[in-house]
């Protein structure tokens, strides 16, 4: 399996796809949903192929609910198996969060309290995923919308304990992270500091909009329908500033841009990838680490 480069990645999407395989844009990888290419074949599975006979390609499942109380979907899972053989993705990854119940899915990535029973379940599943797909997976930080009541281990100790016990890497959602702390009313900045770096193998970048409650209260929602926003930028640059470079994804998941605006994006983020790099190379001089600005 080719790894990712620690350049910046972008979604794949059926309204670039012939523009991207005529031209062959300089990106670093491209990431696609697992579950959009779970059919036997057809036009998904050709563009797939194409692509990733020019690029490396991540997975992103969406669909496993891996915090779900239940067991695993074992018809998904082997789908999910068979694309990894098929295509020999560079990363898999999927979300700290539940969407199943029972044989029912929801459109949605559901939350799940931080307690020791749910550490030691969805450690399970991870060890299960990972023999299955035969590679490591990255686990991403969700979003959050409201206090969950019953969670008594901090989020940050939560994935660093799934990935100390499973051997998973983790995905960090820079987005996610400024959407939970101004939802939550926490410290982004003291969030990333307990955030366990040394497991981050990809990173995401999206937008996000903005809803305003008759009372004021200022509610940001995961939308992926619009530019990144200066406050991720920053937290972004913090992050690679200990980092080093890292792989980078701009998500696009809705109302979706012309080429030109994604691929600006793209190249914003390789931007600060080698002004990370370079700052940490030997004898340079280290970075001053952003400090968080509202967006």
């Amino acid at each position: 399996m080719t790894a990712l480069p620690a350049r910046a990645g972008v979604s794949f999407r059926h309204e670039h796809a012939r523009g991207i395989l005529a031209r062959r844009p300089d990106i670093g990888w491209f990431e696609v949903h697992a579950e959009n290419y779970m059919g036997a074949g057809g036009p998904p599975h050709r563009l797939l192929t194409a692509l990733r006979a020019h690029w490396p390609v991540s997975l992103h499942g969406v669909g496993l609910s891996i915090g779900g109380e239940g067991p695993l979907d074992r018809g998904h899972l082997a789908r999910l198996a068979g694309l990894v053989e098929r295509y020999a993705p560079a990363s898999f990854s999927e979300h700290l969060a539940w969407s199943s119940h029972e044989g029912t899915a929801f459109n949605d990535l559901l939350p799940l309290p931080y307690t020791e029973e749910a550490l030691a379940r969805i450690c399970a599943h991870v060890d299960q995923v990972q023999e299955a797909l035969g590679m490591r997976m990255l686990l991403e930080n969700p979003t959050s919308y409201a206090h969950l009541p019953g969670s008594d281990i901090p989020e940050t100790e939560f994935l660093a304990a799934i990935a100390r016990t499973t051997g998973c890497g983790l995905l960090l959602d820079v987005n996610n992270v400024h959407i939970s702390a101004t939802n939550l009313g926490f410290d982004a900045g003291a969030y990333l500091d307990a955030f366990p770096l040394a497991e981050v193998g990809e990173i995401h970048l999206a937008g996000h909009c903005v809803e305003i409650a008759a009372d004021g209260t200022r509610l940001l929602l995961d939308s992926h329908d619009r530019p990144v926003a200066e406050a991720v930028w920053q937290l972004f640059a913090g992050v690679i500033a200990r980092t080093g470079p890292v792989p980078t994804l701009v998500e696009w998941d809705a109302d979706i841009p012309d080429w030109p605006e994604l691929a600006a994006e793209a190249a914003t983020v390789d931007r600060l990838l080698a002004e990370a790099a370079a700052a940490s190379a030997p004898g340079a001089r280290g970075p001053a680490v952003p400090a968080l600005t509202d967006d």
